[in-house]
């Protein structure tokens, strides 16, 4: 049984087998935890039998594709019952009022103040560095003049996809260098939901299909583009964005204001919002080295060395928290006794296993709500897998040394790039 838990976990990790046996080796070291890899495994194998159960099919009817359709279908109910809940946000018309979007997610994310970049020293790095393409769209000769007209959040927002990646990386690693921890203020982080002439701006300048929720860490915003939700799990796809970013947005300005007191402050800035993954081997001092990869690689290479390799997402736990925050909406009132679909999903982050596809091929179906989400909106053209695979490195961790201390060794060693124990 041991050496086929092992097995059947590097399989799902898309890793060797040995990588893992060396890691519980060393950790049952450090922690004196035997058995872990087999337990993890077994909790895998229980959730995903009781979710199948629970969908009534039977052991012979669990074909990858029957499997998927199934947890397909679950989770279009549990989208079609938010866009209800929510109002039925239409966002053309909520520039000016977000309403029970924004409301609901702000009160389930409990958002707190953050530390940010003050408005008035953006707009001046601003006009160090003018956005050409927006100030030409509207026809204005100054930064100034544009942000009198369309406001701050919207302007700072459009940045990112009106301007290419080229201007953005100078604009950003230039005119950073000059900023002090006295640039920075307390304030409320900010939901925006674009006005509709920002629509112009994004079809005009955005080369390939864009999420419509976006943030700036540094600024505090988190912003929706207004594109009509008329794809099955969009409403659901732009919520748990929302609650991702209200428990990513907080983690980030945490770490900018314990940095602000530090010399190399900007330069610690920096590489947080470049979101820096070291790319050198794991140190080896004798020491049991997790790497600390702060965004998903997987959307560049999911061959990516690092993704084979010990280590922890911290995007895995925002989107835990976020999964969490959508699970304490079954008690609010009005979900009309739908509160399960929503608070089904946070135990299953880290869960796939492999099916029999008709094909006779064996293919791992993931039952992490985010990647079934991002499968959902494309259609089923592509399907996702990697939020899954990160949460579980996550869950190795934590089942050796608990959730808390992964968080906390995360902070403290971001930057660094390395958890050494």
């Amino acid at each position: 049984m041991k050496h086929e838990a092992f097995e059947k976990l590097a399989r799902i990790l898309r890793t060797r087998p040995e990588v893992l046996e060396d890691l519980a080796q060393k950790m049952e070291k450090i922690t004196g935890k035997t058995g872990i890899i087999e337990k993890i495994v077994q909790e895998n194998e229980i959730l995903a039998e009781r979710t199948l159960s629970e969908f009534g099919l039977s052991p012979e009817e669990r074909t990858a594709e029957r499997v998927y359709e199934s947890l397909m279908r679950r989770l279009q109910h549990m989208d079609e019952h938010l866009y209800e809940f929510l109002d039925k946000p239409d966002l053309s018309k909520m520039s000016s009022a977000c309403g029970k979007l924004c409301e609901v997610a702000e009160q389930l994310a409990q958002s707190k103040r953050g530390f940010f970049i003050k408005k008035e020293k953006a707009v001046g790095l601003l006009e160090k560095f003018p956005p050409k393409n927006l100030l030409d769209h509207f026809g204005y000769a100054t930064v100034r003049e544009l942000v009198d007209k369309h406001g701050f959040s919207s302007v700072f927002a459009s940045l990112r996809f009106a301007q290419d990646d080229e201007w953005m990386h100078t604009f950003f690693n230039e005119s950073y260098k000059e900023l002090t921890a006295s640039d920075f203020e307390e304030r409320d982080v900010e939901l925006k939901v674009l006005e509709t002439e920002w629509l112009a701006v994004a079809e005009k300048f955005m080369k390939h299909k864009y999420h419509n929720v976006s943030h700036l860490k540094e600024l505090g915003i988190i912003f929706i583009v207004p594109l009509e939700l008329h794809v099955a799990g969009e409403t659901s796809r732009m919520f748990t964005l929302l609650l991702h970013y209200l428990n990513e947005v907080p983690f980030y300005s945490k770490l900018f204001r314990k940095f602000s007191t530090e010399p190399d402050f900007i330069t610690k800035l920096q590489s947080l919002l470049r979101g820096d993954v070291p790319d050198a081997p794991a140190p080896d001092h004798g020491k049991t080295s997790f790497r600390i990869v702060q965004r998903y690689l997987a959307k560049d290479d999911e061959n990516d060395f690092r993704l084979l390799e010990p280590h922890v997402n911290p995007e895995a736990e925002h989107w835990y928290r976020a999964e969490g925050d959508l699970g304490r909406m079954a008690t609010m009132p009005g979900t009309m006794g739908e509160g399960h679909a929503l608070g089904y999903w946070q135990g299953l982050d880290f869960v796939g296993d492999f099916f029999k596809a008709v094909d006779g091929s064996e293919k791992l179906v993931s039952f992490d709500l985010i990647d079934l989400i991002m499968s959902l909106v494309k259609k089923g053209e592509i399907k996702y897998l990697y939020h899954q695979e990160e949460a579980l490195w996550n869950k190795i961790f934590i089942e050796y040394l608990g959730r808390e201390k992964m968080n906390e060794l995360i902070e403290e060693n971001i930057i660094n790039g390395f958890i050494q124990l």
